[in-house]
């Protein structure tokens, strides 16, 4: 590796970290809006007859932020069981991200004046992303955490293996020294048997 490349390298990982970050809350908001439109069709009628204003429109904001409340934690959590995140990072970068989408949408449809409605919306909406952002970053840590004792789970499986596999190995390398002694002893049987027969042939001397 060129002194270059090695130079690059940690620049080439936070590029590539950022763009992760971006594409999960990207991926958070289309799956969230996807899910939101589904929830507000079937529950339209029930909110209509909510007696209080006020219910009507928090039920409003949190389908409207549905994906951060929801999806984005759930992702937030996956990713971080398959590979390092920091959580505060992680959960801002990518809140703000599916948010930046959101405005340049309300900036397209309205103008400036879809960047903030104000009013009790607006106050919630702003709430919501800031609950969203503290649900992700726990995500996150959650991730880790179960990751982790995954991680002590599977050595401790390995362990317990290898301490078969020596067991096994042990018990083998006995047999086969008491197959050498059994063989050892047969081939030195046979040698002594006619050293045994001579001795038992020879005369005894008659007496004197």
């Amino acid at each position: 590796m060129s002194p270059k490349t090695s130079v690059l390298e940690p620049l080439r990982v936070r590029v590539r970290r950022f763009q992760f970050i971006v594409g999960l809350g990207f991926l958070a908001l289309v799956g969230g809006s996807v899910l939101s439109v589904s929830l507000a069709m079937r529950l339209s009628a029930r909110v209509q007859t909510l007696p209080l204003g006020f219910m009507r429109v928090l039920m409003a904001v949190l389908l409207e932020n549905l994906w951060v409340l929801g999806v984005l934690p759930l992702l937030c959590y996956g990713a971080a069981r398959v590979m390092e995140l920091k959580p505060w990072s992680t959960a801002a970068g990518s809140a703000t991200s599916g948010a930046v989408f959101v405005l340049a949408l309300n900036f397209v449809q309205s103008g400036a004046d879809g960047l903030w409605l104000g009013g009790l919306m607006s106050v919630l909406n702003l709430a919501a992303f800031a609950v969203g952002i503290v649900l992700s970053a726990r995500a996150v840590k959650l991730g880790r955490a179960a990751a982790a004792q995954q991680t002590v789970k599977a050595q401790a499986k390995a362990q317990e293996r290898k301490s078969e596999y020596d067991e096994f190995l042990r018990a083998a390398e006995q047999g086969g020294e008491r197959l050498e002694q059994r063989e050892a002893a047969s081939q030195a049987t046979p040698s002594e048997q006619p050293q045994a027969e001579a001795a038992t042939d020879t005369p005894k001397n008659p007496a004197a």
